[in-house]
């Protein structure tokens, strides 16, 4: 196990080094930052598992993926940096919820919902809005079950979602 921990640790600081547009990573302290949300996420060497590199299937870039003891994963991803699983522990299951998200994506959908609420506000929000903010929330509690602080963001979706709440109560 100690030689395949080496090989995961050595294969995300070469895949940082290469795609450093993307994510930095801090080999002495363990952290990797998402450059695209200047966020920070420690990996948990201790519960290592098991990595994969792999290849996307239609832009053929390589990206890694490593395993964790209690079953979550963290893949290295370009574009989008670093890459987990959307969590629906507060939402339940969602139509059209990717497996994997970033918090690009995040920052993506919340766009589009800003776009609804404050570029058309003579208009009733699209359910669509309503879809997007559970997207986003399952994405944020996939971030912060990985250990990525999000409560800003947190904060951000909620006034987000009472404003549609505002505007469709009407």
């Amino acid at each position: 196990m100690a030689a395949a921990l080496a090989d995961a640790k050595s294969k995300v600081k070469d895949w940082a080094e290469k795609h450093r547009h993307a994510v930095l990573y801090d080999d002495e302290n363990s952290i990797l930052l998402d450059v695209a949300s200047g966020r920070t996420v420690q990996l948990p060497w201790r519960d290592f598992k098991a990595f994969e590199e792999k290849v996307h299937p239609e832009t053929k870039d390589a990206y890694l993926v490593v395993l964790f003891e209690d079953g979550h994963q963290i893949a290295l991803v370009d574009p989008g940096g670093v890459a987990f699983e959307p969590s629906t522990v507060n939402t339940g299951p969602l139509r059209d919820l990717p497996p994997v998200a970033c918090l690009k994506d995040f920052q993506t959908l919340k766009q589009r919902v800003d776009h609804y609420l404050h570029a058309h506000q003579e208009e009733a929000p699209p359910k669509e809005c309503l879809d997007l903010i559970m997207i986003c929330i399952a994405i944020l509690d996939g971030a912060r079950a990985m250990g990525f602080d999000v409560g800003d963001l947190e904060g951000e979706l909620d006034k987000s979602l009472r404003e549609l709440e505002r505007r469709t109560s009407k």
